[in-house]
């Protein structure tokens, strides 16, 4: 008697089936994108020219993030308050490095334009120490989280603008290099440490004001330095002052000589970087530093204030008058140029109390003076 066979399963029956309609639909979907291939080209062309545009529009939008570092407050707000009135917010950022806790508001400036604007992550600043670039580079950190952000001033309390603020924005996005006040330091003055082997070589010391202004690749540089900045941090510290009523001054055993870290870091890190070619080697920050005295005079060690007795309209073109600077250590006269167009050297001036402020709006070159404010 024969055996009849067992008949297929159901999912043997319909495999054959399934393979045609996964052939079809795969058919189907091949045609489709033939069909529509004319179309994606034009996605493609519109994608494009929406980018292109995007970065156009970026390249117009560029900013100068400007970075306070102060030690509580801005004196100067209501200057600075009609120095951003009479610009663009389109074109500027605002950040703050106050002391840990301090607050910008209605009750602490007089300026809407600082509100809220100082940086969360702040630290205790003492005058000489590691922490002042430390300060510095937190201030950096902050303002380079916005891409449009392409230039960064630093700026003390006692600094004011020199003119009004479209003239200070077309000065620096006009130029490709960063302003850094740096030159070679004279053999006398001994603040290069010898620990700073093989880390930081002698002929890269460089010296200059800490009121730089950095293209936004120079400051991602320094930003992504630590090996220079941790040498900076161990080595490059100031001796103390005399004790009063002492002829003597403290010295401190430790790896450092009396070293000041904000006039020589940045300075140096993109002397290392062998990028000085990029640079124009000079602050657009002006100071009239005091000559008379001493290593431990500590009223040398800071530039000459201007109030209400010494700022008059003559001082203060005088100051927007000086076209060159020149540096004794290295016998170089640096001729204060952008591209190949000279220009006058500065851009801002400190140190100016409250009184000195007031005069420079009268006189009219920031923008409409506000006896309101």
């Amino acid at each position: 008697m024969s055996r009849k066979r067992p008949l297929p399963s159901t999912s043997a029956r319909r495999r054959p089936l399934v393979i045609l309609v996964k052939l079809a639909v795969s058919i189907f979907i091949i045609f489709g994108l033939i069909s529509r291939s004319g179309h994606y080209t034009e996605s493609v062309t519109e994608a494009s020219t929406q980018n292109r545009k995007f970065l156009n529009d970026f390249e117009r939008n560029s900013k100068i993030a400007f970075l306070f570092l102060v030690r509580e407050n801005i004196p100067l707000d209501f200057v600075w308050h009609v120095f951003f009135k009479n610009g663009d917010q389109l074109d500027f950022s605002i950040y703050i490095h106050s002391k840990p806790g301090f607050e910008f508001n209605k009750r602490t400036t007089r300026s809407s334009f600082f509100y809220g604007r100082q940086i969360r992550h702040s630290i205790k600043v003492n005058w000489g120490e590691p922490t002042m670039i430390q300060a510095e580079r937190l201030l950096l950190e902050e303002a380079l989280n916005d891409p449009t952000n392409q230039r960064f001033i630093l700026l003390s309390d006692s600094c004011v603008p020199l003119y009004n603020f479209t003239h200070i924005y077309n000065y620096l996005m006009s130029s490709p290099k960063s302003f850094v006040d740096s030159f070679v330091v004279a053999e006398k003055e001994d603040r290069y440490n010898v620990k700073m082997l093989p880390t930081i070589p002698l002929n890269k010391w460089r010296k200059g004001s800490q009121w730089i202004s950095l293209i936004r690749r120079h400051a991602e540089l320094v930003m992504d330095d630590a090996v220079v900045y941790r040498a900076f941090k161990r080595f490059c510290k100031p001796l103390q002052p005399p004790l009063k009523n002492s002829s003597t001054h403290l010295h401190i055993e430790s790896d450092s000589n009396n070293c000041i870290p904000d006039e020589h870091f940045v300075q140096t890190f993109l002397a290392m970087s062998e990028l000085e070619g990029e640079l124009e080697r000079r602050s657009v920050t002006y100071s009239l530093w005091n000559q008379s005295g001493g290593e431990f005079d500590t009223k040398s060690w800071h530039p000459t204030t201007f109030d209400s007795d010494n700022t008059s309209p003559q001082q203060i073109k005088e100051i927007k008058s000086i076209s060159n600077i020149y540096f004794k250590s290295e016998d170089r006269r640096e001729i204060c140029r952008i591209n190949s167009t000279f220009v006058p050297c500065f851009l801002f001036a400190r140190k100016f109390n409250p009184d000195a402020g007031v005069l420079l709006l009268k006189q009219g070159m920031i923008g409409p003076y506000d006896p309101s404010i």
